[in-house]
């Protein structure tokens, strides 16, 4: 009799407490539906350009035309691409991709089967590093309309993320044979690269490039990418001249910053890297760009500003990594970026445990194995990195810094052959890489008696 009792007043405290939990998240949901997104004020340059003048008129203009039909999808849609743009621009993912989020569920509510709400809500899940979720969003807007370009270039994007790379290919010719223009050239740009064809992804960034309008966000984009290209085959002078171009055309542009202050690194100049990461902060919202400038104010031997704006950038990162725990539909995941950061404090067991929780997400991604493989060299472990290396590699890519890594393992695990190969590919063209890992690389080539002229 007692113990039915007892098993009574536990299950009365069980459903008592499930109650609260459903009360709580509709409160919670409520509050969501309740609160009225708008564009913040710009910061910077940014707040005094033309285009800022243009977009701040048409946001009022949808939000009247909202306020006067709740039903008006076109209306409801137009504004969260406008949110998702800001975003963007600004680097304020968290607030715009919320706000766009929320438009583009109220237009679901209307037609759950309207086709651009679902390429704009696949488009927000990418963003905010829901990959699974937005590659099944877009598959399902390509079901509604499979003849469009802008689709398949979500789905190019989201196969990429998840490691599906021959649908990532077969999606991008899809794409290209719809409408070759500068999203498609700049997708089939990165699939280049990620193949290790440097040559060809510097040919299709150019035709992005030439397919814009100067001064166009996205054109501009495509420039620094383009930079971006150049800075890991070693061609200084191609990615200085893009960056600069970048910031003629677009005053200010903060990822062309990023750009000049990766190159100032490159060249030891440290208060340079300094000033134009200060300077792309300037335009940027959160922690954009912190990382970086932590990095440089190591090296420069400022480490207690680098050790404070380090965990700075985790406490952030940490905090939208639990909004992504607690609302499936948004917050951005950040595993791979809080692993890179604990380990520049040289906190090498959270940086393992971030990483194989992003693999457990997406473990056929190149990116992510390489995340792992290199945490567990930091951990010395070689054995247990050496498969997920292996995997980072079965697209043959180029990139100098995970030829570099490769290198470094291979020669920890004593097979100098492929030690000696991987090293001398990641330093051949003398790239931007980290200045700590080329450090590294470099006394490794010594240790085996390799002379290497840069």
């Amino acid at each position: 009799m007692k113990k039915n009792i007892l098993y009574i007043g536990l299950l009365i405290v069980f459903i008592s407490s499930i109650g609260f939990i459903i009360l709580q998240y509709q409160h919670k949901e409520k509050k969501m539906e309740a609160m009225v997104y708008t564009m913040l004020p710009r910061k910077g340059l940014l707040a005094k350009t033309d285009e800022w003048i243009i977009t701040q008129k048409n946001i009022a203009l949808l939000q009247r035309k909202i306020k006067a039909n709740s039903n008006d999808s076109k209306s409801i849609i137009a504004l969260a691409n406008y949110f998702i743009l800001e975003a963007r621009a600004t680097g304020n993912y968290p607030y715009y991709d919320m706000a766009a989020m929320k438009l583009i569920n109220d237009a679901l509510k209307i037609d759950a089967n309207n086709f651009e709400a679902l390429t704009l809500k696949s488009l927000i899940y990418l963003s905010q590093h829901h990959f699974a979720d937005g590659l099944a969003t877009a598959q399902k807007a390509r079901d509604i309309i499979p003849y469009n370009a802008f689709v398949h270039g979500i789905l190019v994007d989201g196969n990429v993320e998840m490691g599906n790379y021959d649908s990532a290919l077969d999606c991008a010719q899809k794409m290209m044979d719809i409408r070759p223009d500068l999203r498609s050239y700049a997708r089939a740009s990165y699939l280049r690269e990620i193949y290790g064809d440097y040559t060809g992804a510097i040919d299709a960034m150019k035709l992005a490039v030439g397919a814009g309008a100067p001064g166009d966000e996205a054109t501009e984009w495509s420039r620094v990418q383009l930079g971006h290209l150049y800075e890991n085959t070693g061609d200084i002078k191609s990615a200085e001249m893009n960056y600069k171009i970048a910031l003629n055309e677009r005053s200010g542009y903060m990822y062309a910053l990023a750009g000049m202050a990766r190159l100032a690194l490159a060249a030891k100049e440290y208060p340079k890297a300094i000033d134009y990461y200060q300077q792309a902060a300037k335009d940027a919202t959160g922690n954009t760009f912190m990382q970086e400038l932590a990095n440089v104010y190591f090296l420069a031997g400022q480490k207690q500003k680098a050790e404070d704006l380090t965990k700075n950038v985790i406490d952030e990162l940490n905090k939208n990594a639990q909004a992504a725990n607690t609302n499936e539909s948004i917050g951005h995941y950040a595993d791979k970026e809080l692993s890179y950061a604990y380990l520049s404090i040289n906190n090498v067991d959270k940086a393992l445990e971030h990483a194989l929780l992003e693999y457990n997400r997406r473990p056929k991604n190149i990116e992510v194995n390489e995340t792992v493989a290199w945490m567990y060299f930091k951990n010395n472990e070689a054995d247990k990195a050496l498969p997920y290396l292996q995997e980072a590699l079965k697209t043959n890519s180029k990139n100098p810094t995970l030829l570099c890594r490769a290198g470094l393992i291979f020669a920890k695990k004593g097979d100098t052959v492929k030690a000696k190969k991987y090293l001398q590919d990641g330093l051949q063209n003398n790239p931007t890489i980290d200045e700590s890992l080329k450090a590294d690389v470099s006394q490794q080539l010594k240790n085996q008696n390799i002379v290497f002229a840069k």
